[in-house]
């Protein structure tokens, strides 16, 4: 074959075929000598592209955040406090997929439908991810035709807005959602959403709160009375909704040139959502001259007044306010609407309070199944949501304050020798510990220095230390030393497990 190459030598043809072949052609070359020689050259030439480091920087995407094992420890507390309190109230576990048909999304949310991130087309659907828990829980209803459901669930939603790192505000962010679907009367299931969230928070210990609470009937009322046309009700809540975060004087100027609303009209408004107080402005409002006038405005009032009947049976009507001011932005509301604030943050000491908005929120939306169904059968929900971020975020704050330390591990025994060859004998003990269900460590080192294991179990706060050695082998014992004390027993070895128990079960 070398005779038909002519005067070329080897590197030539090395070059030339590096630079006839591109990937993604392979080349098979059988022969030895230099045509090793060829190949190596074409290997290099197809590598050498991907041996660049890409030029880019190395971070997460805005509005999200990595969670370290610190961090994660004391998320998973909350977590197991909130679902601890769901169950409390009996409700079952639910879990739907992150991302929904768009179409199906985009009519629930309307104003918000900007705010979903939409995913590229895929198999011929178009997708976006969930913006909340509450729409696929309705489809869910819908869908296996049920009628009655109480149900918890935790998992991530999206929204494409503008995070606010500091206050706990991000585009992927977790919710905790408790919702009581089907037909009973009226305001029990709304009183004991209200209760789940006195609770949550009062066992988070995040300070004094305020649940503030109206009816988006009586807020339409108020629009109908006030002048306001039917078809800007939606845009005019939402913007009412904003007055949590803009001064009144600005959310009239966004109603009046953004959105066309008559001066006079607003002002009008104005004179109500004002307005806050407790089961006495609900009976003001009954005799007042223009709103009685509005029969889903006195649907809602009579609502209200039971409401506050049933929570001070609960013994929680003090930490409820009647505020008028309060509209919920989701078009899906359709009665009672709440939303719980902080009254004073967990800040450093001697700082300012943390404002980080609502710390949870809900309501009534009787009508949203039914969009789903078919025959338009509906099920009425009510439902909270806990903004999980947001708590976590004071939870932080408050542990830096107090310079609080997290353990990131449950280990509660280290298996340790001070010999050498000892590797054996160490993983049958550890062993018997797993299988007995002790929380168990050891180094993955065939033979770990004591000094060194000593360590470890300072650094990590590991309770217990057993200590095995060609001594106690012979003896048939083991040694049982507590970290913190640094305190030394020997113990049978057929007793350890039971010793380890007890002691475990007193500290």
């Amino acid at each position: 074959m070398m005779s038909h190459l002519g005067p070329l030598r080897c590197g030539a043809w090395a070059s030339l075929l590096g630079q006839l072949l591109r990937p993604p052609h392979a080349v098979c070359i059988r022969a030895a000598g230099c045509h090793s020689q060829v190949a190596q050259a074409v290997l290099t030439s197809q590598q050498k592209p991907h041996q660049e480091k890409p030029n880019f920087i190395i971070k997460v995407p805005k509005g999200t955040r990595d969670l370290s094992p610190q961090q994660m420890v004391v998320r998973e507390k909350i977590l197991e406090k909130i679902i601890s309190c769901f169950k409390r109230h009996g409700a079952r576990g639910l879990d739907t997929p992150a991302f929904e048909l768009t179409e199906m999304l985009t009519e629930k949310y309307e104003d918000n439908c900007g705010l979903m991130y939409d995913l590229k087309d895929q198999g011929g659907e178009l997708l976006s991810l969930r913006y909340d828990l509450t729409v696929p829980f309705a489809r869910y209803l819908a869908m296996n035709k049920l009628k009655k459901m109480k149900r918890y669930q935790v998992g991530k939603v999206w929204r494409r807005e503008s995070p606010a790192l500091v206050q706990g505000r991000y585009r992927e962010f977790c919710q905790c959602d408790f919702d009581i679907a089907g037909e009973f009367d009226p305001m029990i299931p709304d009183a004991e959403c209200l209760k789940i969230i006195c609770e949550i928070l009062s066992g988070l210990q995040l300070g004094d709160f305020l649940i503030k609470v109206n009816d988006r009937r009586v807020l339409d009322g108020i629009f109908a009375v006030c002048g306001v046309p039917e078809d800007k009700f939606r845009t005019i809540c939402s913007s009412i909704d904003k007055l949590d975060k803009m001064s009144w004087e600005d959310v009239r100027h966004e109603m009046v040139a953004k959105k066309g609303l008559a001066p006079e009209v607003a002002d009008r408004i104005g004179e109500y959502v004002k307005c806050r107080g407790g089961i006495s402005l609900v009976e003001e409002l009954f005799k007042d001259p223009r709103l009685s006038q509005s029969q889903r405005a006195l649907q809602g009032l009579w609502d209200l007044k039971l409401l506050f009947e049933y929570l001070t049976l609960f013994g929680i009507a003090e930490k409820i306010s009647f505020d008028l001011s309060l509209a919920r932005g989701l078009d899906y509301y359709t009665g009672v609407i709440y939303e719980a604030v902080l009254l004073q943050s967990p800040g450093q000491a001697g700082n300012e309070a943390l404002n980080v908005g609502s710390v949870a929120a809900g309501g009534r939306y009787d009508r949203l199944v039914a969009q789903f169904d078919s025959k338009g059968h509906n099920v009425p929900c009510v439902g909270l949501s806990i903004g999980v971020e947001r708590i976590f975020y004071l939870v932080e704050q408050k542990m830096k304050a107090s310079g609080e330390k997290v353990r990131t591990t449950e280990t509660q025994v280290f298996v340790a020798t001070p010999q050498r060859n000892f590797l054996r004998e160490r993983l049958k003990l550890i062993a018997e510990l797993w299988n007995a269900g002790i929380k168990a460590e050891m180094l993955y080192r065939n033979n770990p220095k004591l000094l060194t294991q000593l360590h470890y179990c300072e650094k990590t706060d590991i309770p217990l230390m057993v200590i095995i050695g060609e001594q106690e082998r012979k003896e048939g014992v083991i040694k049982l030393r507590s970290v913190a004390s640094r305190e030394e027993v020997t113990i049978n070895r057929e007793s350890l497990v039971a010793e380890i128990q007890k002691r475990l079960s007193e500290s």
